[in-house]
């Protein structure tokens, strides 16, 4: 299929084939009819990508910081191949469009529905598209798909106004008359308001006074007078600003023009270095509003498809959709007239010449129009014209995310594998990662690489809940799999990974990276020949992440005790040469919602050799101070691993230094699997070591909610 992508290098604009998405779970594929551009969001997203990177950096002061940051953790060097890596990427562009379903895997819609469809990653400018149910909703019967494909911009709009709480008959500005602004004025005199529109320019007045607006001034204090004379000197009951400008101005004029204890509400994208007199003095009811309306951004009600109960939140964001495709039925909302262009989805890049100005030509709604041709497509696309498969290591990847790409893909291309097919979950990031390191040919169909009879080793680094999925589907293709951690999510999954092991006799290895690292190399040569246990501590600065992410929930990561821990259960594991056999655990128990109480674990581990492994797995800390730090006593001597950076030796009173360069073996491990496969040999870590190192997590999980030993 074909869809628009920027090239996130120069910012060139263009039409690339790209395989089509695979249907999501509670989901919908749809043929695209119409998407339409969001001339400000999008103009700012291909302005930025079109700067230079000083340009860029400075438009951008947040994502420097990230940056900044990052080399801290992780050193100079990574972080320029990570930034790069970044750059030489296509990005989908569009949030807005309608077509028709044509699969769909929930109830609420079936194959042939008349479907608008919202969500930035989502609803894209591509002849295929795959939507959560929450985020599509039905075209009534009367609505074209021209007029429908308006419907996720409308719903801004909507939230705005409802936003501003407006009554009948009260007084509203409405500051910014582009596409929003126009649809704002619509909606708001439908309510019954008396509205005033302002813009720094009069090109849009005309269209705001056919839509019913009262009055239209140019956006400048000049014409305050006759602004609050409209209102009988009270003042707006409410300003709504859909203008984008970095400037504050519309913010400072906002609360200038609204009454006392009146609405400012922010729909489009401003300054907001707000003066606090004004501000104080009148005591404003400031409001942002968030999008399409509330569910956005809330992966439970976007991915998951949880609604909210209407009797507690009457609006959301799929339900103001639909009040706008009504609307438009009933012919109480007029977004025909906001159309200025058509393109054909092969001139797609002439329209984007129009919002970024190198063309003068005035615009207003640009739609990109899709073919109606219905002709079958291809799931795989062939990125390189040779084929050769010659070599005996025929790789198939499964999800190349930002992890795959940065260290096991780079890793895989310094071997003698050779890269076959890649697989991800949009289409543009298949073509992305394809293009980047050369594979032969991208899909998004993971299956299919699987089953396909020019790959003979897979690699998996997809979402943990989908690893237990994929490690069975190539054990019981014969082929040995690399899957990231973790091996699996719950014991249940574990019990059929064991018996298609046994009975396929199946060649499984775990993203287990640590031990294959230079420092516990050392570590483990430095011990080399003890006959005493061990005893080790391996303390862990994980830092936060957000309660809402997807490793908590419980389907689909389980927390990161089973997603992270396992790494560092496995490394004990290794300098022991030993496997778990029972686990104690402890976590915090905190009030606080934003904590994540097992992400702050004590976790002791007695091994088979007599050894114990203590681990504390703290999210915390402050992320400045170094991530991983490891004690190992044994023999009257001690190991002491700092962050990668440096191993410390000490044995009959001498103390040996030796420096790292911080990397974490992911090199080595990639190149031991690949090794081990071109040998015939078994892989570079035993099965029963890597089944008890996954049973540890499980355990530890459990032995938090009971206060129990659990032996494994």
């Amino acid at each position: 299929m074909q869809q628009i992508v920027q090239y996130q290098k120069n910012g060139n604009m263009q039409v690339e084939e790209l395989p089509p998405p695979q249907c999501i779970d509670n989901g919908i594929l749809v043929r695209n009819k119409f998407s339409l551009i969001s001339a400000g969001t999008e103009k700012t997203s291909v302005s930025n990508a079109q700067g230079s990177l000083i340009a860029r950096a400075k438009k951008q002061p947040e994502q420097v910081k990230l940056v900044l940051d990052y080399v801290k953790k992780e050193g100079l060097i990574h972080t320029v191949q990570k930034v790069f890596s970044k750059l030489d990427s296509f990005k989908a562009l569009g949030y807005s469009s309608s077509g028709i379903v044509i699969e769909s895997r929930c109830p609420e819609f079936s194959p042939g529905d008349r479907v608008a469809c919202a969500g930035a990653g989502y609803a894209v400018h591509g002849e295929i598209i795959t939507v959560p149910k929450n985020l599509a909703t039905k075209i009534p019967e009367n609505v074209s798909f021209e007029d429908a494909a308006y419907t996720t911009v409308c719903s801004i709009a909507m939230q705005g106004v409802r936003q501003a709480d407006v009554k009948i008959g009260e007084n509203v500005a409405v500051i910014g008359l582009g596409l929003i602004g126009l649809v704002t004025v619509q909606l708001l005199k439908a309510s019954g308001c008396k509205v005033v529109g302002l813009d720094i320019n009069d090109s849009s007045f005309e269209l705001a006074k056919s839509f019913g607006v009262d009055e239209c001034f140019i956006n400048n204090e000049q014409y305050i007078k006759n602004l609050l004379s409209f209102t009988n000197g009270y003042g707006f009951d409410s300003v709504i600003i859909t203008a984008s400008t970095s400037s504050n101005q519309p913010v400072d004029f906002a609360i200038k023009l609204a009454r006392k204890r009146g609405n400012v509400v922010v729909v489009g994208a401003v300054g907001m270095n707000i003066n606090r007199s004004p501000f104080y003095e009148k005591e404003i009811n400031f409001k942002i509003s968030c999008s399409y309306g509330p569910g956005r951004y809330d992966s439970n009600y976007e991915l998951l498809g949880q609604d909210y109960p209407i009797g507690f939140v009457r609006w959301t964001e799929n339900r103001n959709m639909e009040a706008i495709l009504q609307l438009i039925a009933e012919n109480k909302l007029n977004v025909r007239d906001l159309n200025t262009h058509i393109f054909e989805l092969k001139n797609a890049p002439d329209a984007y010449k129009l919002i970024t100005g190198e063309s003068n030509e005035k615009y207003l709604g640009i739609l990109i129009k899709y073919n109606d041709k219905e002709y079958p497509f291809d799931k795989v696309i062939k990125t390189y014209k040779n084929n050769p498969l010659a070599k005996s290591i025929c790789v198939g990847f499964i999800g190349a995310g930002t992890f795959g790409q940065n260290y096991l893909i780079p890793a895989l291309k310094k071997t003698n594998a050779q890269l076959i097919s890649v697989s991800t979950a949009t289409p543009v990031n298949a073509k992305t990662v394809a293009n980047k390191f050369g594979f032969v040919e991208c899909t998004t169909d993971s299956d299919s690489i699987i089953n396909s009879q020019k790959t003979n080793v897979i690699f998996c680094s997809t979402q943990h809940n989908s690893h237990f999925k994929y490690v069975l589907s190539a054990i019981k293709a014969n082929k040995p799999i690399f899957v990231e951690k973790p091996l699996c999510i719950n014991r249940e999954q574990l019990e059929e990974i064991d018996k298609a092991v046994e009975e396929y006799k199946g060649k499984v290895f775990v993203g287990f990276n640590r031990r294959f690292s230079k420092p516990f190399n050392a570590i483990s040569s430095f011990f080399n020949g003890r006959s005493a246990p061990m005893n080790i501590l391996y303390r862990v600065n994980a830092g936060t992440i957000p309660s809402t992410h997807w490793l908590y929930q419980p389907d689909q990561g389980n927390g990161r005790i089973i997603g992270e821990a396992c790494h560092f259960i496995d490394c004990m594991s290794y300098i022991t040469n030993a496997v778990p056999v029972s686990v104690y655990a402890k976590c915090l128990s905190s009030d606080n919602s934003n904590e994540y109480n097992y992400d702050n674990s004590s976790i002791i581990i007695k091994f088979s050799d007599g050894s114990s492994g203590t681990l504390l797995y703290y999210s915390n800390g402050d992320t400045s101070f170094s991530k991983e730090y490891c004690e190992v006593f044994c023999e009257n001597s001690i190991a002491i691993m700092n962050n990668f950076d440096e191993v410390t030796l000490i044995r009959n009173g001498k103390t040996k230094l030796q420096k790292f360069d911080g990397k974490k073996g992911h090199l080595e491990e990639v190149q031991a699997v690949i090794n081990s496969i071109e040998k015939g040999t078994e892989m570079p870590i035993s099965y029963n070591s890597i089944r008890k190192t996954t049973l540890a997590t499980f355990a530890a999980i459990e032995s938090i909610n009971s206060d129990k030993v659990i032996y494994l």
